[in-house]
């Protein structure tokens, strides 16, 4: 018989029954250092004391009036976001596929609405992953994504990863934008090179297309700044964010230029839950926490550390572990064995991770995790390592 919770997951035999900080404990008295965060969400850890404050506050008051008014919360957190990044605008969603379907269709409304309603194919990369609808699984057009599910929608136009020369070519009369993430999460953690993002940038600059970022994963502090590509100099003209925004709390937006967003007026798109009283609160306490002075410096200083432990801890087991990727806290191991049974064996000693493509293990702490976190990892990390080859 088909289990009540659809089996669309290969569920690990764990429950979770409270966390604390960067630790989750299981029913069984079981405790975890969580390094995978939620997959990136959990970006201040699990029950944290202010966020867990701003939301109990705001659900005394009020938890949902729907998007036919107008909303407090996300009147300020959209102000804050505006004034931190190169946005214009914001709209709120629950998910990140949902943000990803918001940037989607600004950029074909804005070439329809600016009389060029033939620039409606959007280019993309091979190893993407922007969500699990049938639009974004049709722009990622991975396997494991799509299979099952053709008809695909079409518009989109794939090319390898980190390269600007397959980009150009890809270019059509009927190219409207460009979407990449700064940083492939489920890809293996692929970081596109400081060269590559402003060679896209001028790209679309040269060829009237629009910019579309996916910093669903890599963004919100994840990387020490508080969007990725800040690393590049360069500024999108769509964003679509998640994921760590509401620190746990299902939330996400698209933050668009006045001009990428010309076309989203009254009627063109919305949402329901998006951006509700509870949400916005929690994306505000979130907020206040990461601009504080010096939590995204704090952010590189343990990247640091983390970073040159991991080096070290390739350096002993080079069978095991192949190469180290990505920046900030947002850090993948290339393994010499099955990411599955690694991912499996390092849950048995302790530590959560997350698989990815490429068979690579995603590091995906909390953003305020310390040293002594960076050592209880390693340990378990070399722990493991010493148990699979010795």
């Amino acid at each position: 018989m088909i289990p009540v919770v659809m089996p669309t997951y290969a569920r690990a035999d764990v429950v979770f029954e409270r966390g604390e900080g960067p630790y989750l404990y299981a029913t069984d008295g079981r405790r975890f250092l969580d390094f995978a965060a939620g997959v990136a969400v959990n970006a201040l850890g699990h029950a944290h004391p202010y966020l867990v404050e701003k939301l109990t506050e705001q659900a005394q008051k009020l938890w949902h009036t729907s998007n036919l008014f107008r909303v407090a919360g996300q009147e300020s957190l959209g102000k804050r976001l505006t004034e931190v990044t190169f946005a214009d605008t914001v709209f709120f969603t629950n998910s990140g596929a949902e943000a990803w379907e918001c940037g989607a269709k600004a950029v074909r409304k804005y070439h329809y609405d600016s009389g060029n309603p033939q620039k409606n194919r959007i280019i993309t990369f091979e190893q993407a992953f922007h969500g699990r609808t049938l639009g974004a699984i049709s722009a990622a057009k991975q396997e494991k994504l799509v299979h099952g599910f053709d008809p695909l929608l079409d518009g989109f136009d794939q090319v390898p990863f980190g390269d600007l020369d397959a980009v150009r070519a890809a270019i059509t009369p009927a190219t409207g934008g460009i979407c990449v993430e700064p940083i492939q999460g489920e890809g293996g953690i692929r970081a596109g090179s400081v060269e590559f993002l402003r060679g896209l940038r001028a790209l679309c600059d040269e060829h009237g297309l629009l910019l579309f970022l996916d910093e669903i994963q890599c963004g919100m502090g994840r990387t020490g700044k508080l969007f990725a590509h800040e690393w590049a100099g360069i500024t999108p003209d769509v964003m679509c964010v998640a994921k760590g925004i509401g620190g746990g709390f299902p939330l996400g937006a698209c933050l668009a230029t006045e001009r990428a967003a010309s076309g989203m007026t009254a009627g063109t798109h919305g949402s329901t839950y998006g951006g509700n009283p509870l949400a916005t609160a929690v994306g505000n306490a979130v907020l206040d926490v990461m601009l504080a002075p010096g939590f995204l410096d704090d952010v590189q200083k343990t990247s640091v550390l983390l970073r040159g432990r991991l080096e070290e801890l390739i350096a002993r087991h080079p069978s095991m572990f192949l190469e180290l990727r990505g920046q900030g806290l947002m850090l993948g191991l290339k393994l010499g064995q099955p990411v599955g049974e690694v991912v499996a064996k390092l849950r048995a000693n302790g530590l959560l991770s997350v698989p990815a493509g490429d068979n690579v293990v995603r590091l995906l702490p909390p953003l305020n995790i310390g040293e002594a976190e960076v050592n209880e990892a390693v340990g378990i990390l070399d722990r493991t390592a010493q148990e699979c080859v010795g």
